[in-house]
């Protein structure tokens, strides 16, 4: 994917930009153009775009992008001088992640705040993406419409998403977008890097963080603080982590869907996660003793 396309009721022009985050405009008078997506790679420009290119550019980059529809592009200010008089307005900046984040989320919409982010992080991709399946398919269970971002499949509700792994920032906005489109109520992201590229999740607010395994107790605001730093999410002190405890081992075990000890775990971690983000535990109950006699 690699681009992110504008929310019905937002739209970007290059003058905003540029008084927003301090870009500079070549030429000036094209202040007024409306850019209806970003993209950062030549294959996801679709007319109406502002090309970001994600490395080196040159002036064939621009005059291709240009080609397939774009309104400007955006350009390091060390190739001011370097790209010759293209036929299409030009942006001078270099944009941090943090501003890349910001300006995809507002071409997306903020669709991101009107969803509940469930996140899941751990050492191990295999088991991180089996515990965001898990929890995927039990908030389905509880009743929510789901999306799930994940290298071992991603979906928005019941359809399935064909997308290019490891993702980033615009991915994950556009992502974010697609399943509030689709009348989704919360996302599932699996935290690895099969899954994601750092920085990724700028621009977006993690609602509940799970981790498989026991981290002793002391670290955990630590491995919180990490994690949020190397992908990029909002984590405000609010923000802790989540783990299995007994409690949520004992109701996992109140269903014959589970076969096995690694299973159990997910489960258990799902309901723990769910508990955190206040669903109550007689509607938990409820939906593993549904699933209990559907077994």
């Amino acid at each position: 994917m690699s681009m992110v396309s504008e929310a019905s009721s937002r739209r970007l022009t290059l003058g905003y930009l540029v008084s927003h985050y301090g870009f500079e405009l070549a030429p000036g008078f094209a202040s007024g153009v409306t850019i209806t997506s970003l993209a950062d790679r030549l294959e996801s420009v679709r007319p109406g775009a502002l090309y970001i290119p994600a490395g080196q550019v040159d002036l064939a980059q621009i005059e291709q992008a240009q080609a397939q529809g774009a309104y400007a592009a955006l350009v390091p200010p060390a190739m001011r001088g370097h790209v010759g008089n293209p036929e299409l307005p030009i942006l001078f900046g270099q944009p941090s992640a943090q501003q890349m984040g910001a300006m995809a989320a507002e071409m997306a919409g903020s669709a991101s705040d009107t969803l509940a982010i469930f996140a899941i992080c751990g050492h191990d991709p295999d088991e991180v993406q089996a515990n965001a399946l898990r929890l995927s398919d039990f908030l389905h269970m509880l009743g929510n419409p789901v999306g799930l971002i994940s290298a071992a499949g991603s979906s928005s509700l019941e359809r399935k998403l064909e997308l290019n792994y490891p993702l980033g920032i615009l991915d994950i906005q556009g992502l974010m977008s697609v399943c509030a489109e689709d009348g989704a109520s919360a996302v599932v992201v699996a935290l690895d890097q099969q899954t994601l590229r750092p920085n990724s999740l700028q621009s977006v607010t993690i609602d509940v963080l799970g981790c498989q395994g026991r981290p002793v107790m002391y670290k955990r605001r630590e491995l919180v603080s990490k994690t949020a730093a190397h992908y990029g999410f909002e984590a405000d002190k609010d923000l802790s982590l989540t783990l299995r405890t007994d409690e949520s081992d004992a109701m996992a075990d109140q269903t014959t869907v589970v076969y096995d000890a690694d299973s159990r775990g997910h489960l258990s971690l799902s309901i723990a996660m769910v508990l955190a983000a206040g669903v109550r535990k007689s509607s938990i109950k409820g939906a593993l003793r549904v699933s209990r006699d559907l077994g």
